[in-house]
């Protein structure tokens, strides 16, 4: 039998009966559509929506977005908070509408994040060329905008004809529900095919099980991992968000407690373990702690669980020290098990680490590190009491210890860019795997509201914190509206310092004197951003957009704007001014960022013998992880 549709109304029928399945759960692969119509796809899969949301055939949700790439930072958001084993598809128009969603679909792929692109396209047909928004390549007229999509997707197609919506439609399942090859899935819809007829077969649309397994690493691998962890002196581990993503926490704490061996946190891997668990030393790398990063550096037998090793995680590869380092990465993708010429565990971290600690016979290592992590602790406390003068601003730390403070066990906080990330790795104390939601693959400015978004989406139950510095917000803030339609509350915290506080930080470091990084009138003597404040008032701006605002002048207006915003049943945003000035302790720790080689400037040419001196401790690490 077959059923004659719509390409457009095909992709939504499709989609609602697709479903993916680990350790016996079952749940959609994608749980609803968020979009923008305009005249690429208003037509075709606006009228498919439509059509399901009257008629209730097929149930698939959807939700109006304000911005493109923010509504793929909500499908990422919600994909995190599901371990990747469901997302949300993403529908726009041809043109600016889909390019937008570029950015997103980078972020997606760096950080292995499923989602599902549906940009709208030219018209196969080419009736009418060039349609409006249609950018024309005189050398190649199979060519549209779309095809920048390509290096940033996992899997790419354009639908030409309808006939060749199944195969493109199993082909895209496949990779999304396949933790080792997923990213942003896109698939190309002309406008006009999405309004095509088809007699499709009903065998499309049955109910659909993508079983996700959790594969096991090779047992050689596995005996010749454990004889180098055995024969190590001073392991560490080094926990990424894989760790969470296969749900193997449990796993972590047993591997941990039975080897005695420490265990350090990667940003996405932050709350694999609690904060205060016997085994965990904090944040490695250049966001990290001094305790994790002294590990690190004398460390003989690196353990990698689920990270990609981000030049932040290794301290742009100069974080590993100890003559005869080598790497033993366990990773359900074989890319990055074999990073850093280590011996690779390619499989799942739930059921590698399962199989190695009984590999490891009984092997039990002593250390002393508890002590610098009690007294690293007490530094994170000092740094949450901030200076306690009477009338200096508060300092970011400050807020964060406030924000954590008042977070539930259950409750997430969500960041993204800017100082930070950093601030929040070395000071944040993490209970759950999915209290701490820090998107620093792309480290993308603006993800914080939308990505939020997603996560409320996810997890109703838990409350979502955002703390969003002034440099994001400006960037994209209107998902505060979408929030506000669909009655999902966040708590935001907008911390205002009047400009790029983490560039600016950076940008004395490599000698440019915080240079274009303060939100300032230009002054017409000097030509640099040096006047005034600007008089941007962002808490008018949020209370516009839809949410209960709450200026907090002091902490302890912020203390009790928390709990109001707790009690409160709707989007609430807290306002608070900060001293730009850092107010973390520092890692200990570098990241390279080049520095002019040449320059007239005494201050660049100081950073760039700074600089030098950083490189000399970089390391290549050449040696096999096995020997």
């Amino acid at each position: 039998m077959k059923q004659r549709l719509t390409v457009g109304q095909a992709v939504v029928r499709f989609l609602a009966n697709q479903w993916t399945e680990r350790d016996g759960v079952e749940q959609r692969t994608v749980a609803g559509f968020l979009g923008i119509f305009g005249h690429g796809n208003v037509a075709g899969i606006g009228q498919a929506l439509l059509q399901a949301q009257r008629t209730g055939a097929p149930d698939m949700p959807y939700r109006l977005a304000r911005n493109e790439q923010a509504m793929v930072h909500t499908a990422v958001g919600y994909a995190r908070m599901r371990n990747r084993l469901s997302t949300m598809a993403c529908t726009a128009s041809i043109g600016p509408g889909s390019t937008n969603m570029l950015t997103g679909a980078a972020l997606a792929t760096v950080n292995r994040l499923p989602v599902l692109l549906l940009p709208s396209d030219v018209f196969a047909s080419r009736a009418a060329a060039p349609v409006l928004q249609e950018l024309e390549v005189p050398a190649a007229g199979d060519v549209s905008v779309n095809d920048a999509f390509r290096p940033l997707s996992r899997f790419f197609d354009r639908i030409w004809r309808p006939e060749q919506l199944p195969q493109a439609l199993l082909s895209a399942m496949r990779v999304l529900t396949d933790p080792a090859e997923t990213g942003a899935v896109t698939l190309c819809l002309p406008q006009d095919v999405q309004t095509e007829a088809y007699d499709f077969p009903d065998e499309l649309f049955t109910k659909r099980v993508w079983h996700v397994p959790r594969q096991a690493p090779d047992p050689l691998a596995v005996e010749r991992a454990a004889a180098t962890i055995r024969g190590a002196h001073r392991p560490l581990i080094v926990a990424g968000g894989g760790v969470i993503y296969a749900e193997a926490s449990s796993a972590l704490d047993r591997f941990a407690r039975e080897t005695g061996i420490p265990v350090a946190d990667t940003q996405a891997g932050k709350g694999a373990l609690p904060w205060d668990h016997p085994n965990a030393v904090g944040g490695i790398g250049a966001t990290g702690n001094p305790v994790a990063n002294k590990l690190a550096r004398n460390a003989d037998v690196v353990i990698g669980v689920g990270t990609r090793y981000s030049d932040f995680t290794t301290a742009s590869r100069s974080a590993f020290q100890h003559p005869d380092v080598r790497f033993v990465n366990l990773n359900v993708t074989g890319f990055d098990a074999g990073k850093l010429s280590a011996l690779p565990l390619v499989g799942d971290a739930r059921a590698g680490l399962s199989a190695l600690l009984p590999a490891l016979h009984g092997r039990r290592f002593t250390g002393d590190f508890r002590d610098d992590v009690a007294a690293w602790q007490a530094a994170v406390d000092h740094a949450y009491r901030g200076r306690g003068t009477q009338g200096d601003l508060p300092t970011q730390a400050e807020v964060i210890g406030v924000v954590n403070e008042a977070c539930g066990t259950r409750d997430v906080v969500v960041q993204a860019a800017g100082s930070l990330p950093g601030d929040l790795q070395r000071l944040w104390r993490a209970r759950d795997p999915k209290q701490y939601h820090v998107e620093y693959g792309y480290s993308c400015m603006g993800f914080e509201i939308a990505g939020a978004l997603g996560i409320k989406m996810a997890e109703p139950g838990r409350e979502v914190y955002t703390l969003v510095g002034d440099g994001s917000y400006l960037m994209m803030a209107q998902e505060i509206a979408t929030a506000v339609a669909e009655h999902l509350k966040l708590i935001i915290i907008l911390v205002q310092n009047h400009g790029f506080a983490s560039i600016g930080g950076l940008s004395e470091q490599v000698g440019s004197q915080r240079f274009g990084t303060a939100y300032r009138y230009r002054n017409p003597r000097s030509g640099d951003y040096d006047g005034a404040r600007l008089p941007v008032d962002l808490a008018a701006n949020a209370e516009s957009l839809g949410a209960s605002v709450i200026r907090c002048r002091t902490i302890a207006d912020l203390v009790e704007g928390l709990k109001q915003a707790r009690e409160a049943d709707r989007l609430t945003v807290l306002h608070i001014e900060t001293d730009p000035e850092p107010s973390a302790p520092s890692a200990e720790s570098w990241w390279e960022v080049p520095v002019a080689e040449v320059a007239t400037l005494h201050s660049t040419r100081h950073a760039r013998t700074e600089y030098l001196a950083g490189k000399r401790d970089q390391r290549h690490h050449l040696r096999p992880g096995g020997l």
